[in-house]
């Protein structure tokens, strides 16, 4: 069976038996792509002749390629997965990849939005137009949640619950977990779904469940929230890079440092582990002047 055949029973696979998330199939399925390019430049024919110095190799190459610890670790967790597989199924007599370590990542501080950055985002769009009120309803639920954009796109209607404030996140390998969200996220999605969002489904001919919707009526993808991110980014005039998970770190690093308990910023963070959640443990500078001036004699 030739390697792109492989590659698709393994796309099944994920699907059925690991249900994994369509961004999470594709993800591997292209880190796999990228592998067998690899190995034809190699001149390596299947999957079964490759060696625990082949995959050394591999790293080698995605390193001297610029390639961060934390992207090549995600690669090598693909390949994992894969011959994992490829070994359940007897295709693969060995396992390159069994006593190749995980590179170390790189401990960097997540970035996040100072408040003054956040007020030239939420003060941006105009909000008397149908996508002006989408924009701001999207950048509102995912500064009040820190929800994922994966998770944004799949918001229903019946998700949300005014009386409880809280909204319905189906979250990775399908698990669901309740987030709060404030007066102001509610009152922008209100707004839009009473007035922006009648409209802009009014183009689609088919009935759409989803929250966000883009200007055909239709709904809107992970794809397009990170378009609409990175344009109000630039309408804001905000020089520092916008990667939606920004948004996620600012939800974080702000409860956090109003005292927020970890525990409970993990349960609303959709982690599975505390670890996950102890990366925003960080304070602004701003805080710890603060903290500084109040607390040393000398300050």
């Amino acid at each position: 069976m030739n390697t792109d055949n492989l590659i698709n029973q393994f796309r099944q696979f994920l699907i059925v038996e690991r249900n994994a998330s369509p961004h999470t199939v594709n993800q591997y399925v292209a880190d796999l792509q990228q592998f067998n390019l690899f190995l034809s430049k190699e001149v390596i024919s299947h999957f079964n002749a490759v060696t625990h110095s082949d995959i050394r190799l591999y790293l080698t190459e995605l390193y001297n390629a610029g390639l961060s610890r934390v992207s090549a670790s995600r690669k090598l967790s693909s390949l994992r997965t894969f011959y994992y597989y490829l070994e359940k199924e007897s295709i693969v007599e060995h396992n390159p990849i069994e006593y190749v370590s995980m590179p170390k990542r790189d401990k960097k501080i997540p970035q996040f939005f100072y408040a003054e950055e956040l007020e030239r985002l939420f003060n941006v769009e105009d909000c008397s137009q149908p996508l002006g009120q989408r924009n701001q309803a999207l950048i509102e639920i995912l500064y009040a949640t820190g929800i994922r954009v994966s998770e944004l796109v799949q918001i229903k209607l019946t998700d949300i619950d005014y009386t409880l404030s809280t909204i319905l996140v189906h979250g990775k390998g399908n698990k669901e977990r309740y987030v709060p969200f404030g007066a102001y996220a509610q009152t922008a999605v209100k707004e839009y779904i009473e007035d922006g969002r009648k409209e802009l489904i009014s183009k689609s001919k088919e009935e759409i469940d989803q929250l966000f919707v883009n200007f055909r009526g239709t709904p809107l993808t992970d794809e397009g929230v990170r378009y609409i991110l990175n344009d109000m980014m630039k309408r804001a005039a905000l020089t520092s890079s916008i990667h939606p998970h920004k948004l996620r770190h600012t939800f974080a690093t702000h409860l956090l440092n109003e005292g927020a308990d970890m525990r409970s910023v993990q349960e609303m963070l959709g982690h599975e582990s505390l670890s996950s959640t102890q990366i925003y443990t960080h304070v602004t500078k701003d805080y710890l002047q603060n903290i500084y001036k109040n607390a040393h004699p000398r300050a």
